[in-house]
């Protein structure tokens, strides 16, 4: 119907019936309802031709006000119709298409159990463990109360080191010591993995080589980055003429292990009282928020003497390196997750990103 006359005089039969026409054909090759709605609109809505002009009739001599009623009465009557019948083929047509295109199989088995998730944490420690191994290393473990000579003293840690004061540590309460204050039972809490460490030392002797993935305790309060309970994995390496360049070479190859082909790692001067020379020990990170850049991942060094002689080991005979790192932070860095809320919290939906093997993403 284009080309519509803005004005369409009541009285003009011919020019009437060339509009029905017109409006006729455009009802007609409406292929859709959203171009037969569009029709009707300029066919009979506000502004249309034959609505103007019903309004004009009352502006016209009393005797052809008749003639032009009937005469625009009928060609409304005839849109009205056509466009009634053609809505009806397009709604049946729309109708048809809609079971075709959502038809529903039911002959289709279904799984009505969902599939579960394995947390990403116990993946990945069981992947680190899985690396170690194919070193040809052992897996370690040790008790997650430990007396405080393992967790401290063996580890060269001095009486009055803050680590053992009771904002950082959690003490056990007991009476084995003959007392019922906390830290009178001398356990702890194990706030890292390192007395695994020097247990294994104890009983496996040298040469030694071992990493020690579990569960440590700190007194801190859980936010977006720290939690009381969480993992590290900590590797001990103890030989005849072991040095820093074996310690570098074996964390470079852990981080393309757990990162990919690109991941290296360089170490910072810092000081640990289990280790001397210690270092802190940054990760290249090509993901890193503000572009790629180094990150902290965890420390090392090689073992202090002090050490080695509380495990009964001759230091000038034999020499170690050890380092730890946190296994939540590096699933954090692997899947770029920003809250450790998500990790701990328990929801199935964060598992479920990963699935059962535990990669994700």
């Amino acid at each position: 119907m284009a080309g519509n006359a803005p004005d369409l005089d009541p009285l003009d039969e011919a020019a009437v019936d060339d509009l029905v026409a017109r409006a006729l054909v455009d009802i007609e090759n409406a292929s859709g309802l959203d171009e037969l709605k569009a029709v009707r609109a300029r066919c009979l809505g506000d502004g249309a031709p034959l609505v103007e002009a019903n309004r004009r009739i009352g502006s016209l001599e009393p005797t052809m006000r008749g003639a032009a009623g009937r005469a625009l009465g009928g060609a409304r009557s005839a849109l009205t119709e056509a466009l009634d019948a053609r809505q009806a083929v397009l709604e049946a047509a729309h109708e048809a298409r809609l079971l075709v295109e959502e038809a529903v199989d039911v002959t289709v088995p279904t799984r009505r159990t969902p599939f579960g998730a394995r947390h990403p944490l116990e993946t990945l420690m069981e992947e680190v463990a899985d690396f170690f191994v194919s070193m040809g290393w052992e897996i370690a473990e040790g008790p997650e109360i430990e007396h405080e000579w393992f967790n401290f003293d063996s580890l060269n840690f001095d009486i009055d080191h803050p680590a053992r004061q009771m904002q950082d540590t959690l003490y056990v309460d007991g009476t084995s010591a003959g007392g019922s204050e906390p830290g009178d039972s001398h356990l702890v809490m194990r706030t890292h993995t390192s007395p695994v460490q020097s247990r294994a030392m104890l009983s496996r002797g040298v040469p030694l080589y071992v990493a020690c993935p579990g569960k440590v305790f700190r007194s801190d309060a859980l936010d977006a980055t720290h939690t009381p309970v969480f993992h590290q994995v900590e590797g001990l390496a103890v030989d005849k003429g072991l040095t820093m360049a074996h310690l570098k070479g074996v964390l470079d190859h852990f981080a393309r292990a757990m990162f990919g082909p690109d991941a290296r790692t360089r170490l910072r001067p810092s000081f640990f009282p289990f280790t001397e020379p210690s270092a802190e020990m940054d990760l290249w990170f090509p993901q890193k928020k503000g572009g790629a850049g180094w990150i902290e991942w965890g420390g090392c060094g090689m073992v202090n003497p002090n050490v080695l002689r509380a495990s009964g080991i001759d230091p000038q005979e034999y020499s170690g390196f050890a380092f730890g790192m946190g296994i939540e932070r590096t699933l954090m860095l692997r899947h770029g997750i920003s809250d450790m809320h998500d990790i701990v919290e328990g929801d199935v939906r964060f598992s479920q990103q990963f699935g059962l093997n535990g990669k994700g993403r």
